[in-house]
């Protein structure tokens, strides 16, 4: 088995491996391979903490892993007990080690590669999606999910005879004499089963084609689609608790437990995607992060594309049909998310309650758990979630609906957890389109009229605003690059709208920048923000010309004067003015007391 690690870009590694002495030609009747970028969340960057991980130096069993697995310590410290050493500071470590001790405690009767996977998952607590090897099952390979997204690509050269994969539930009774034999015999958590074949394994009726016969075949194991769609647009998406053996050429996928709680499918469909190579692709542009930016002009179409007819302002959304009349009903709207899905949650939450008379709550979804707030059945719950496989987000739905609540999904992958578990939803058309909306919403106020056409005015005009912000790249660049070069931490203020606005600017040049920076409510400045404000801190505060315009000029002025300006001068004659689609932008010229302060509105 031969292993490549290397930190910083993917360029590296490749160059790395160009320069082996491996034939990268010769061919294989059957090969595994796997490989995984990703943060360095346990420990620093390092080769050493690079994916794969292994069990030990001779690589009995190798892991790549995304989430987090929470038990990590404690798995750790036993295993350490029991002679084992690490070599990583990963999480991960704990459960490649966890495969191998598991393996060493029955030399006479080995566990089914399938069987050592689902003994290592019940030990396991967190959010991750897992792809294990093992030099025990050559060219075999089992991934399996819990929280974290999951998929698999198919690629064939033949059409396949059916389009699902039959699931394979253990046996139910094999299953309880396990989970008797653990609570009797595994006082320290690490479980070590009776040796015995529990799994109803069938062939594999998918992996043949239309004359039954095997053929050719590549999987693809991933996260997210976008890392197969060049070699393939044939997916199957796991589900919690999932797990799926590959081997000689068949796909087989097993539930962890036959008990599952809600119902599971008894298969899995195999889904061809919508996405197109290029979308995948960088382009013309420097990062992704850059092309993500300049794509929003068209992203925000096609969320709107279908569903808002401009000329008679109506807005139709045929996923909430059915259930129009018990959210017309409800007490309380209750949006869940987590990070930027619960940015967009509060940036519409004075829109939903201005338009519908029905109280609106925002509510951080791990927050929320920690909390468990009373629900009631009369509340109607929205759950934001880009990937729709928010773990918080997930669990957070699960309470709301076994107390009776209407649950509804915003996200943006078909196919993902909270848009099957939810009662009905919208997807944001970023991904595949799901078909043609149907359901007129909040027409029945006629005094509410006038201020529905304005805002769908604003989402008419809202693509080609966001082009004249994207024209201010170079000054904003400039402004990057020069005075907030050196800078150590960053305030953003703003109120109604672009509270949310704020909030969602700090945390995405916490993640790009690695800078610290805060998103404060502007009227909440004299409350104890204000203190830490000096000559020395960048702030940046967000005006738009609306009602709050006057009261976030006052906390400007405030600002301003700690940095040694008069509060009664006239601003224009210390900063110069840029305005951005409504928006101005100050610039600090040199004040009586000379300070080098910049502050951007």
């Amino acid at each position: 088995m031969i292993f490549f690690t290397e930190v910083g870009k993917v360029t590296g590694l490749r160059e790395k491996i160009a320069v082996s002495n491996i034939d990268m030609d010769k061919a294989f009747l059957s090969q595994v391979s796997i490989g995984h970028t990703r943060w360095a969340t346990h420990g620093p960057p390092s080769t050493a903490n690079c994916h794969p991980v292994k069990s030990d130096p001779t690589a009995e069993f190798t892991v790549v892993h995304n989430g987090i697995v929470t038990n990590t310590v404690a798995l750790r410290l036993l295993l350490q007990k029991r002679g084992y050493h690490f070599e990583t500071d990963t999480d991960t470590e704990a459960v490649a080690i966890l495969c191998k001790y598991i393996y060493d405690s029955q030399p006479d009767e080995r566990l089914g590669f399938t069987e050592l996977v689902k003994t290592v998952l019940k030990e396991l607590e967190g959010s991750f999606g897992f792809v294990f090897k093992s030099a025990h099952h050559p060219n075999e390979v089992v991934a399996a999910r819990r929280g974290s997204p999951l998929l698999i690509g198919v690629k064939t050269e033949r059409k396949l005879k059916v389009d699902f994969v039959d699931i394979e539930f253990p046996d139910l009774e094999a299953e309880k004499s396990i989970d008797a034999f653990a609570a009797a015999t595994s006082p320290s958590g690490l479980l070590v089963p009776p040796s015995q074949n529990n799994l109803m394994r069938t062939q594999s009726r998918a992996f043949m084609s239309e004359d039954g016969m095997p053929q050719p075949i590549e999987f693809f194991v991933a996260s997210d689609a976008a890392a197969i769609i060049e070699h393939t647009k044939r997916v199957i998406y796991l589900e919690d608790d999932d797990i799926a053996h590959i081997a000689e050429g068949e796909l087989h996928i097993h539930r962890l437990r036959r008990t599952d709680d809600p119902p599971v499918s008894s298969i899995r469909a195999i889904e061809t995607l919508e996405l197109e190579l290029a979308q995948t692709m960088k382009g013309k542009f420097d990062h992704f992060m850059q092309k993500e930016i300049y794509e929003q002009p068209e992203s925000v179409v096609n969320t709107m594309r279908g569903r808002i007819n401009f000329d008679q302002h109506v807005i139709t959304l045929g996923g909430l049909r059915q259930y129009l009349s018990i959210i017309r009903r409800g007490r309380r709207i209750i949006f869940c998310a987590c990070d930027t899905s619960n940015h967009s949650a509060l940036a519409t939450r004075s829109i939903f309650e201005e338009l519908t008379d029905i109280p609106v709550t925002i509510e951080l979804a791990s927050n929320f758990l920690d909390r468990k707030t009373p629900i009631f059945r009369d509340d109607v719950c929205v759950f934001v979630s880009q990937s729709g496989e928010t773990l918080d987000t997930i669990c957070a739905m699960r309470y709301y609906l076994e107390r009776g609540a209407l649950c509804v999904g915003v996200v943006n992958t078909v196919g993902s957890t909270i848009s099957r578990e939810t009662h009905c939803g919208v997807h944001i058309n970023a991904g595949p389109e799901i078909g043609v909306a149907s359901t007129k919403l909040s027409e029945d106020r006629a005094s509410m009229a006038e201020r529905r056409k304005q805002i769908i005015d604003g989402l008419h005009a809202l693509h080609s605003l966001i082009k004249r912000v994207l024209e201010g790249d170079r000054s904003l660049q400039e402004l990057a690059s020069g005075a907030l070069a050196n800078q150590r931490s960053l305030l953003i203020m703003g109120r109604g709208y672009q509270y949310a606005t704020c909030l969602e600017g700090a945390l995405k040049i916490k993640e790009i920048s690695y800078m610290h920076s805060e998103g404060i409510l502007a009227g909440e400045l004299k409350h104890g923000p204000l203190a830490l404000i000096d000559e020395n801190m960048p702030v940046i505060i967000i005006m738009t010309q609306d009602s709050l315009y006057p009261k976030v000029q006052s906390s400007c002025q405030l600002s301003f004067s700690l940095t040694f300006i008069p509060s009664h001068s006239d601003l224009s004659s210390h900063f110069s003015f840029l305005s951005v689609s409504g928006a101005v932008e100050f610039r600090c010229g040199k004040s009586p007391r000379k300070t080098k302060r910049d502050v951007c509105c």
